[in-house]
């Protein structure tokens, strides 16, 4: 079986993982798995799971899409997204940017940049 191509890997993350299947982190990252949020780092595919739960706990509704890219760079792939989720004080978009490190067909490292717009 030939693994993903790192696009492919991309939208999975997005589409999958982000849109409400934290589960799945145990297919796309591996287990040493690390990402860098701007206040702490994010390890293994448990920890991951929990973050994006975290995250769809905050709002009653919560879906990403895939504004660039994404963008391959030999083992680096690359995207930005915008976010509209509904939560107790109203509507939110908030964009992100963010850049994965592939190996062996699943992300080993990752960093990301969040904000909120008014």
């Amino acid at each position: 079986m030939t693994s993903p191509t790192p696009s492919e890997l991309y939208r999975r993350w997005l589409d999958e993982l982000w849109n409400g299947s934290p589960g799945s982190a145990h297919e796309l990252v591996t287990p040493d798995f690390v990402g860098h949020w701007p206040d702490r780092d994010v390890r293994g595919p448990e920890e991951l799971a929990a973050v994006i739960g975290q995250t769809h706990e905050m709002f009653t509704a919560i879906t990403f899409t895939l504004e660039v890219g994404p963008m391959v760079d030999g083992n680096l792939v690359a995207g930005r997204w915008i976010g509209h989720g509904h939560a107790a004080n109203g509507a939110t978009t908030f964009v992100g940017n963010d850049i994965l490190r592939v190996h062996d067909g699943r992300f080993t490292e990752y960093w990301n940049a969040t904000s909120v717009r008014s």
